[in-house]
């Protein structure tokens, strides 16, 4: 699959950082000893959980290509090795939510014939692993997906697969494909207009629910991958109070305990929202 950013490619840089459903879920492998960052309501510490919703924007595939003198396609080819991975990473870790960036509104600007090779591509990997989600409990949900340029048998196994496995209760994973962020915004207002909310009752929870999947919840954690610091457009509305971790190694090359990595990362942070946080001796700082 392609990364969603829409940018042009460049060196990665150094590490940066910056400022999913129910049912039963199999056993959480063993994380990364994190520092504590909370305390309960008598003083103990306590970890931090395992992010809810994890975000992805894979990105590098092309420059993996290009390091090894070979096609941009085989950089999209090789990610289909990652994104099986991080599914299972991201479940066996207890994540509820998993969204990944497979295509975004700009990457229709890019040769027709990657574009062409990317729809075949992701075709061939929905149906070859659509028994597995299912067979792992994974409820898969689309995000995007409306261009009429989208080749009907690709949106019909997206459909396939989405009314295949809605009955699981496992971790979700949302495709984010022919997806936008400021598009989804659009369309939330312009769902608001149809359905005649007067402007004073427009609040952000009524907003929120005519985005194009409402009950998604918003994202703790996003990562992106080859180093690139962008948002690229991706679920504006919900990560926008997420934390951002941007390790180097291009996503064809990204695996496990590169995820596991990341997750330990997010469960080191002091997330206050805007907020400010108890100190031990009783004074509050930002």
């Amino acid at each position: 699959m392609t990364s969603g950013g829409a940018g042009p490619s460049g060196q990665a840089h150094a590490t940066g950082t910056t400022a999913g459903s129910g049912g039963t879920r199999p056993r959480r492998p063993a994380l990364p000893a994190v520092p504590v960052q909370q305390r309960g309501p008598s003083g103990e510490q306590r970890p931090r959980p395992v992010p809810r919703h994890v975000a992805c924007v894979m990105d590098g595939n092309g420059r993996w290509a290009q390091q090894r003198s070979l096609p941009r396609t085989s950089g999209h080819q090789a990610a289909e090795t990652t994104v099986i991975d991080v599914i299972e990473a991201a479940r066996s870790a207890g994540v509820e939510w998993l969204s990944l960036y497979a295509f975004s509104t700009e990457n229709w600007r890019r040769p027709g014939e990657e574009v062409d090779f990317l729809m075949r591509l992701v075709r061939r990997v929905v149906r070859k692993h659509a028994p597995l989600l299912h067979a792992r409990g994974i409820r898969c949900r689309l995000l995007g997906a409306e261009d009429p340029k989208i080749p009907a048998p690709l949106a019909q196994d997206f459909d396939d697969l989405m009314t295949l496995t809605e009955s699981n209760r496992g971790m979700t994973l949302t495709v984010a494909f022919d997806h936008g962020g400021r598009q989804d915004i659009v369309s939330a207002a312009r769902s608001l207009i149809r359905a005649g909310v007067p402007a004073d009752a427009v609040d952000q929870e009524r907003f929120a629910a005519h985005l194009p999947v409402p009950d998604m919840p918003d994202v703790d954690l996003v990562i992106r991958t080859s180093g690139e610091q962008r948002i690229s457009n991706f679920m504006l509305w919900q990560v926008a109070y997420a934390e951002w971790v941007f390790p180097p190694v291009l996503w064809p090359d990204f695996r496990a305990p590169h995820f596991l990595e990341c997750l330990h990362d997010y469960r080191n942070r002091d997330r206050r929202f805007g907020g400010v946080t108890p100190q031990t001796n009783g004074e509050r700082e930002r």
